[in-house]
């Protein structure tokens, strides 16, 4: 159950990196590339999370949780916890600050952060999962 959901919550990662490549290289919003590219680290942190049984209400408190579990305990570098609070800080101002603008740069700085984040949770989850290739 637990590895059909872990297997799960990537496949919503990679699905929305996925969406967040297609949007930017088509030209399409800001805000729709920063969600997607946010999601998909949320949603690699929600994976992660399920090997440790953590389960947070929040994005904030996944994020905590995350840098709890796999950060500071020195699993995943500090770079993927900053990638996850800047997408996150983005992702909230984007779709709730009025007149909110971001450049292209920072928009792509965000997605290659979280392909990064999405490959490192794959790399790591294959790794550590007991051999079940999650």
């Amino acid at each position: 159950m637990i590895e059909d959901l872990i297997k799960y919550r990537l496949a919503q990662a990679e699905e929305s990196i996925s969406e967040a490549e297609f949007l930017f290289s088509a030209g399409k919003s800001n805000r729709s590339v920063i969600n997607r590219a946010y999601y998909a680290m949320f949603y690699s942190i929600l994976a992660l999370q399920l090997t440790v049984g953590k389960k947070a209400k929040k994005h904030t408190g996944a994020i905590a949780l995350f840098d709890k579990h796999f950060v500071k305990s020195g699993l995943f570098p500090r770079s993927l916890s900053k990638a996850a609070h800047r997408g996150f800080e983005l992702r909230q101002m984007s779709d709730y600050q009025e007149l909110f603008a971001i450049n292209k740069k920072d928009v792509q700085d965000l997605l290659e952060q979280a392909r990064i984040f999405v490959g490192e949770t794959q790399v790591y989850l294959k790794k550590h999962r007991n051999g079940k290739g999650a």
